[in-house]
């Protein structure tokens, strides 16, 4: 880095900090909704600073023990233990300068909130079904894990054990910044219970993840939407409803249509499609903005690419493979448990921070 821009560099950390300190000063005397919006960006910064310091913290370390060091009286013992320090912090400080890098990328906006979770099923028949039932029960084992709530929305299974679609909701901090990379399509390879020759079969499921909207994301007019009310019905057309509370809703200036029947009272079913129609609107605009943005580059891990084959699930050699980054574990098991997941996901979010620092370089 030039010496005019580490200059331009250290003065854009210098208003970071000094912003900080202004904010928390700001605080004090703030209230209601002002306060909720100073401790929001305050709370933005933190991190932000907090690396920024220990960086600067290291770095003045390592410049005292320097001078220490240039000192010709120094006895062996105190030289000794100074230069093993300088070692030290001189290879702590390139990850410390990276971390700030990386503090400083642009932040997606959604990644703070909750999500809703689309899986179905796709081609393979029933053990395409199957599989669906498997991810969503991999969902769950890892929503759990991360203390996270998980509450069905609308789920549609086969009657045989499969799921042919099921939307979740998932409830917590950061959910959609660790579950946005699973976004795509993925495929598994294993031999089906129904199978008698042993043949290997290759089944697929795609999973969307989209940002939980609140209603001042998506502005949603009265008169956009046309409301349809039926009876709702079971397998195979049976019904089980004798009153209207089936819901369709569609959003006319975007086409998008969602039905909801899950739940017996009408309020409630217009309440699960109202959500899940709020979070795909969202979609559907950061969508628009991210294809804006991204004209000049040429790929990218979280782009959640429905249509793209993300990761192959390999029964015969109980081995998970991610393609993006090609990541193969050989601990299937603990990957469908939820367990190893977050193995996988830290090497997508730190593939995708190497990239954007490439960019921004």
């Amino acid at each position: 880095m030039s010496a005019d821009r580490a200059q331009a560099y250290e003065t854009k950390l210098d208003a970071i900090v000094g912003r900080y300190r202004e904010l928390s000063d700001l605080m004090a005397s703030a209230s209601g909704e002002a306060y909720a919006r100073l401790a929001k960006e305050f709370s933005d910064l933190e991190t932000v600073v907090e690396q920024i310091e220990r960086w600067r913290a290291a770095r003045e370390e390592l410049a005292s023990l320097e001078q220490m060091l240039a000192d010709s009286g120094l006895d062996a013992e105190m030289r000794a233990l100074a230069e093993a320090e300088q070692a030290e912090l001189a290879e702590r400080l390139p990850a410390l300068e990276q971390a700030v890098m990386v503090a400083l990328l642009p932040k997606d906006e959604a990644d703070d909130k909750s999500a809703i979770l689309e899986i179905r099923a796709g081609t393979g028949g029933e053990e395409a079904a199957l599989f669906a039932g498997d991810l969503y029960r991999m969902y769950e084992r890892y929503a759990e894990l991360h203390g996270w709530r998980f509450e069905p929305i609308s789920v549609s299974d086969t009657g045989l054990g499969g799921l042919k679609e099921v939307i979740v909701s998932i409830n917590g901090q950061g959910v959609f910044a660790r579950l946005k990379y699973e976004a795509g399509v993925h495929r598994v390879q294993r031999v089906p219970a129904t199978e008698g020759s042993g043949r290997i079969h290759t089944s697929a499921a795609t999973v969307a993840v989209l940002p939980e909207a609140e209603e001042v994301d998506v502005r949603i007019e009265d008169k956009d939407l046309r409301i349809d009310v039926y009876r709702s019905s079971g397998p195979g057309g049976q019904s089980v409803n004798t009153t209207d509370s089936a819901v369709r809703i569609t959003h006319l200036p975007s086409g998008l249509v969602v039905t909801q029947q899950d739940e017996k009272s009408q309020h409630k079913n217009k309440a699960k499609a109202m959500k899940i129609l709020r979070a795909r609107l969202y979609d559907l605009q950061r969508a628009e903005l991210d294809a804006e943005r991204a004209q000049s580059r040429r790929g990218q891990v979280g782009s959640g690419d429905r249509s793209e084959r993300i990761r192959t699930y390999n029964f015969p050699q109980g081995r998970c493979t991610d393609h993006r980054i090609n990541l193969t574990l050989y601990k299937l098991e603990k990957v469908l448990n939820g367990e190893a997941l977050d193995e996988i996901i830290d090497a997508l979010i730190a593939d995708d921070q190497a990239a954007r620092l490439s960019e921004a370089s």
